[in-house]
């Protein structure tokens, strides 16, 4: 799904208000124009100096349509704007107040909606301040030619309450333009979660491991996250009918809209994708809309088995602590008749016998309580191919080899983080198992720990090789597996084991065979804080 670009953000409030204001600035000055220079203008005002008036509305109308132009292409703020134009709106209507004689009504109110859409606009004190402004010019004027002494005098019951309506105006709509505000900042707030919380649950959708479909009533795909996308096979972004996509699809969900209340079974929906298992839910009461989660099925498997091996754990953790005691009895009993010097040849076997298994019983027992209670990691940054030369001069030392070959391989140092004793631990699971079964018949074991210098980007490996008969194909699927052995003396856990131990230290530890006949079990590490190189070029191990 990709990402929907953004609109980009139109006009202010404040700029479109300030739009209109100066239109209706535009049609103000053409109706002053429509009564100076009309001869039915006499009507609506007593003109006493015409030629003064109609000089004062051609400049209004110049100065207007300036204005509603400035709107658009001049960089100061509306707020700006507004100021300069009530202030000319002012002058003029004092101007024309003092060219005309009679009632005050119709210059007035057309000044009363420019106080109103002024306080819309302006501050609180600038509004107020304008509309005493325009209160003091008609109560002026009203007060001018009532000192002038003229017989038509403007009532000044009328100017008073033209310059209270002013004054009430801008309160009333400087309270209606603050509320205003609040809520366009609330909704915009809103707008801005709702948009954040959209991207989120987008961003989910798309990397969630779960297989997502959104299809209407037809059936037609609205939505497909990526873990979907994969688990459909990888089908033409052209294909939205989910016939063509994925036909058992289609039909499971055709049977579960209809009610039949069969269980959706496990099915695979392209080639090459994994075996998956659908779940169906309706995100509508009209059903036009279905919801489809896609579950590998794989996951269910892998869940299973965790449940399956924990619980096992746990059992045979408490077996192997019960019969740790027992078996401890009868090792000891065994040393006893060991010591005794009258036992027959055939009863002597009998007890290496038992002493073997029992130690073999033992180390069993061992491997499950270790396993058992096994302690967190504490990885740190450790000289791998240092380690690996220590590891090896340990085990010659502590393991007579005989003729057996045992060598450790780095051509420098590689810096990586891990358990220094879990790794010690995995390395004598894989060498141990190595010399034992990575041997040709008639032949000494010749096992190699080699380091493979990482190139800048890469982890770094450590492998244990061996050139034994190797590990057959059907059976290297299964070698990790607990209690899984081909040997009549394996306990079937030394792989697991050292394969949970690197899962712990956020190692991966798998099985390459080796060209030409061998084995090797590859461990890639964490890269550690540093990685030290020289001028020498990366060291490559040859498997073959």
């Amino acid at each position: 799904m990709a990402h929907a670009p953004r609109k980009p953000a139109g006009p202010s409030p404040q700029r479109r208000e300030l739009y209109f204001f100066t239109l209706y600035r535009v049609l103000e000055a053409a109706l002053l124009a429509l009564v100076a220079f009309s001869p039915a203008g006499g009507y609506l005002l007593e003109i006493r100096q015409p030629a003064v008036l109609q000089s004062i509305v051609v400049l209004y109308m110049v100065a207007a349509i300036a204005l509603l132009v400035a709107g658009y292409r001049s960089d100061l703020s509306p707020s700006r704007q507004t100021a300069i134009g009530l202030g000319i709106d002012i002058l003029v209507a004092a101007a024309v107040l003092a060219t005309t004689s009679g009632s005050q009504g119709g210059v007035a109110l057309l000044l009363l909606f420019n106080v109103g859409a002024g306080a819309l606009i302006l501050p609180q004190k600038a509004g107020l301040g304008f509309a005493g402004a325009a209160s003091a010019v008609v109560l002026v004027d009203s007060l001018y030619l009532r000192a002038l002494g003229l017989q038509d005098v403007r009532p000044l019951a009328e100017s008073v309450m033209f310059s209270v309506t002013y004054l009430a105006t801008a309160v009333l709509c400087e309270l209606l333009s603050r509320q205003v505000l609040e809520s366009q900042a609330l909704a915009e707030q809103r707008g801005e979660e709702l948009a954040n919380q959209a991207e989120i649950n987008e961003l989910v959708i798309r990397r969630i491991r779960t297989g997502i479909l959104v299809v209407d009533g037809d059936h037609q795909v609205r939505v497909c996250n990526e873990a979907a996308w994969a688990l459909l096979g990888k089908p033409s972004p052209d294909r939205r009918q989910l016939s063509d996509i994925a036909l058992p699809l289609h039909r499971s969900l055709q049977a579960w809209r209809q009610g039949r209340g069969e269980i959706p079974k496990a099915m695979t929906l392209g080639e090459g994708a994994p075996e998956v298992l659908p779940r169906f839910v309706s995100l509508s009461l009209t059903n036009n809309l279905f919801l489809i989660f896609l579950e590998d099925s794989r996951v269910f498997s892998d869940r299973a088995e965790e449940l399956t091996l924990a619980t096992l754990g746990r059992l045979s953790a408490s077996i192997a602590h019960e019969i740790r005691n027992p078996l401890a009895a009868i090792m000891y009993s065994v040393q006893l008749l060991e010591e005794s010097t009258d036992l027959p040849e055939g009863d002597q076997r009998l007890l290496e016998i038992i002493h073997t298994q029992c130690q073999r019983m033992n180390g069993i027992v061992q491997d499950i309580l270790g396993l058992a209670r096994r302690e967190r990691s504490q990885p740190e940054s450790v000289d791998i191919g240092q380690f690996a030369r220590k590891f090896v001069d340990e085990y010659r030392a502590s393991h007579p080899l005989e003729t057996d070959i045992l060598q450790a391989v780095s051509e420098r140092s590689v810096l990586a983080m891990a358990d220094p004793r879990h790794l010690h631990q995995v390395l004598t699971i894989l060498v141990q198992n190595a010399l034992t079964y990575g041997r040709l018949p008639g032949e000494p074991a010749k096992v190699t720990v080699a380091v493979r210098s990482a190139p800048p980007g890469t982890p770094p490996e450590l492998n244990v090789i061996d050139r034994g008969p190797g590990i057959p194909a059907a059976v290297a699927s299964q070698i990790f597996t607990p209690f899984y052995t081909t040997s009549e003396h394996g306990t079937g856990l030394g792989l697991y084991i050292a394969q949970q131990l690197c899962e712990a230290n956020q190692c991966t530890l798998s099985y390459q065979p080796v060209p030409g006949g061998g084995s090797c079990f590859r461990i890639i590490l964490p890269p550690g804080m540093t990685l030290m190189q020289d001028e020498a070029s990366p060291g490559r191990l040859n498997l073959a």
